[in-house]
């Protein structure tokens, strides 16, 4: 390094040291600028495998019986350096599958176990996660012996699947094609709170009223994937913790009867830890120093292993037999009365008041010694709340029925996030399939496209029509969890056409158009739809001066109102769309917040939301018609005029109250357009309004055209995989 520099910051002109200390980025320097980080998740760039890899291609040379075999080997081969529980690994991989898939959450399908995020921070070092450390370097030799043919999120959730099954389950099923992510979800909302484990109260309207969580998280505390195993806030209270339990599972996309079987089935194998002093652990894996290699949670006073080992902090096991799937659990419950108590590490649990020897569990590594079992707050509730008793008891009188359920329950959890069941791989995909899949059936393709253009050209309904229904058909999509857009045409049924967002009277009348031109032409009406938004955009471009032919993709199918879990979907309203410049309500939030969110969900990077949105509005296709950021004297046209006259400083941009903005002349004064903090962000932000100059440039309107069309396409055919 060059020594000429003699400060004692200056020595050398790289900073050392990659963490960003306060004050040193932007938003620490500009706390309420637009963070635009969320469009630029798992950019190409940090993908090591390459644009061109495919992961189904990959698992078509998978040998699935090879990996089921080299995981029920390891499942039942306790390690050295992390000795399994009784010598099995079933309740670890039970547990980090769990905590994989349980971060899912139903009101924007983020977290869950689709893409190996718990590899990553925030979620690797959540204490919730404690030790799921452990557990995936436990798979490593299997990841290593098996490569790009098995990603870490299918690994994760077969492995736990694998785990029910060496147990005694006879599970439901599995699905492969889980994809990978290379870098953390840093921005995914999970909460406002600064520290671990903080109490709820901000989460809530009030504690007392769980309903009041704040959306879209599930979870009641920062750390967690749901409730706290010692109570609410930490305090025992199994009654109120039920509550709790009932609207967190819920916002999993899960009712009564699976919040039962999952928390039942989930103890039945596996044990708690917390046989010593969480003061005495290392730091997270996240935090760890370099000499820890990614493990965290390490005991520095004791062996922190078998007996003497700290996770949750509650110790011990739920079931007489906790490697073995049987009726241990319910059994357990409901045959002791119950007090509660402290476990050696300090947290709040219930043991039984007397319990016949054999009854015990043996020691994890001393069969020759029993145990005293334990139940958490959320177990005591199983028998408390007067739903969920009723359920129990019914599981404790009916193993099958437990089984079953809960095999179906836990098959839900793991699969929940995987999107449609036409892009499932494996051996072991059921049959059956479930309304919660959101099925839809295949469509045709043999119809004539270029007849099904012309008549829909020839229909009357106007360019704005046209593009604004296939839109808000579209737009539903999300790359969370794969769910909703174009495929299924699900905006012909509740709950969707009744939506505010999609203005019901406009669309009935344009679905009374479109819905008899596919009964004639053989088309479904997903596809008819898609197609009329591509005539719109192509008849905008025309009128533009650049023609252009939109690409399509035949074979949407359309699903029936049976096939809809309205309750569910009901996830998927939006309540603002930027795109069209609409706001169902006013929220704490900005609607350029919102913007790009939606951005997000549907999977757009920067450029594609600018390109998209500008091209909205020159076509007309706003919410009931409405002006703002129409910033064009050829609406219809498919042109650059909104960067143009965004970005021409010959106009002055003046508030006027109500979030709305009027442009005007700045040398006559003349007023020229409207516009609302959605369209002037594009102008106001330094990275957003780099795009839009690009956009506004003379040599541009060919390209805007292009990239437009491509950004169109890529969400008209979103939500296709593997059947169109």
């Amino acid at each position: 390094m060059d020594g000429n520099n003699t400060g004692s910051e200056g020595k050398c002109p790289f900073r050392h040291g990659s963490v960003t200390r306060a004050g040193e980025s932007n938003t620490d320097w500009w706390p309420n600028a637009l963070n635009l980080d969320i469009l630029h998740q798992h950019d190409i760039k940090t993908n090591p495998l390459g644009k061109d890899f495919d992961y189904r291609k990959e698992l078509e040379t998978l040998d699935f019986a090879a990996l089921r075999a080299d995981l029920i080997a390891l499942i039942t081969t306790s390690q050295d350096w992390w000795p399994g529980d009784w010598g099995s690994y079933i309740g670890m991989f039970v547990r980090t599958a769990w905590h994989a898939a349980g971060s899912y959450r139903l009101a924007d399908g983020r977290g869950g176990g689709n893409t190996g995020n718990q590899r990553f921070a925030p979620l690797n070092s959540w204490p919730d996660n404690v030790n799921t450390d452990k557990g995936r370097r436990l798979l490593w030799p299997i990841k290593k012996k098996y490569g790009n043919k098995i990603s870490w999120a299918d690994l994760i959730i077969y492995a736990g699947t694998v785990a029910y099954e060496v147990a005694g389950l006879k599970v439901y099923g599995f699905a492969f094609g889980r994809e990978d992510i290379w870098h953390p979800e840093k921005d995914t909302y999970w909460g406002d709170e600064r520290q671990w484990l903080a109490p709820s109260d901000n989460r809530y309207g009030s504690v007392a009223s769980p309903a009041t969580l704040e959306n879209p998280l599930s979870a009641v505390q920062m750390g967690l994937i749901y409730v706290n195993p010692e109570g609410v806030n930490g305090k025992s209270d199994p009654l109120a913790t039920a509550a709790q339990m009932r609207e967190t599972f819920a916002r999993m996309a899960m009712d009564d009867e699976e919040t039962v079987a999952l928390t039942a089935g989930g103890h039945t194998v596996g044990k708690t830890h917390g046989n010593g002093r969480a003061e005495n652990l290392s730091a997270d894996p996240e935090a760890a120093d370099v000499e820890y290699q990614g493990i965290g949670w390490v005991n520095t006073k004791g062996r922190g292993i078998g007996r003497d080992t700290v996770v949750s902090g509650l110790e011990g096991a739920w079931t007489t037999h906790p490697t073995k799937w049987d009726d241990g659990f319910f059994r357990m419950l409901f045959d002791h009365e119950w007090t509660l108590t402290h476990s050696p590490a300090g947290a709040s649990q219930w043991v039984p008041i007397t319990i016949a020897e054999e009854d015990k569990p043996v020691d994890v590594e001393d069969p020759a010694i029993r145990t005293i079992p334990m139940m958490t707050d959320a177990d005591m509730a199983l028998k408390v709340d007067p739903v969920y008793r009723e359920i129990s008891l019914r599981f404790r009188n009916d193993q099958d029925l437990l089984s079953e359920t809960f095999a179906r329950a836990w098959f839900k959890l793991t699969h929940r996030d995987l999107g449609p069941k036409s892009g499932w791989v494996g051996p072991y995909v059921p049959a059956e399939d479930l309304i919660w899949q959101d099925p839809v059936p295949h469509g045709p393709t043999g119809y004539d496209v270029g007849a099904v253009k012309a008549k829909i050209a020839a229909s009357g309904l106007s360019t704005a029509d046209l593009v604004s229904t296939a839109w808000d058909s579209i737009r539903t999509f999300r790359g969370s969890d794969l769910r909703g857009g174009s495929n299924g045409a699900r905006i012909r049924l509740a709950p969707q056409k009744d939506w505010a967002g999609n203005e019901p009277a406009r669309l009935a009348r344009v679905l009374s158009v479109l819905e008899p031109i596919a009964a004639e032409t053989g088309a479904s009406v997903a596809d008819v739809i898609v197609l009329a938004g591509n005539v719109g955009i192509e008849r905008a471009a025309a009128a533009g001066g650049f023609p252009v032919e939109v690409p399509f993709a035949p074979g949407r199918g359309d699903a029936t109102q049976e096939q809809t879990d309205v309750d569910s979907f009901a996830a998927l309203e939006p309540l603002a769309d930027g795109f069209r410049n609409w706001l169902k309500q006013d929220y704490a939030v900005s609607a350029e917040e919102l913007l790009l969110d939606r951005a997000q969900l549907l999977g757009l990077t920067g450029p594609e939301m600018v390109v998209l949105l500008g091209g909205l509005r020159v076509i007309g296709a706003n919410h009931g018609g409405a002006k703002h950021g129409v910033f064009t004297a050829r609406e219809g046209a498919l042109t650059t005029d909104f960067f143009v006259n965004l970005t021409d400083m010959g106009n002055s941009w003046n508030p006027v109250g109500g979030g709305i903005y009027e442009i005007r002349d700045r040398r006559t004064g003349a007023g020229k357009w409207t516009a609302t903090r959605v369209d002037l962000v594009f102008g106001s932000n330094s990275i957003l309004r780099a795009y839009a100059e690009l956009y506004a440039q003379d040599d541009s309107p060919a390209k805007f055209v292009r990239d437009f069309v491509a950004v169109w396409t890529k969400l008209a055919n979103a939500g296709l995989r593997g059947q169109a």
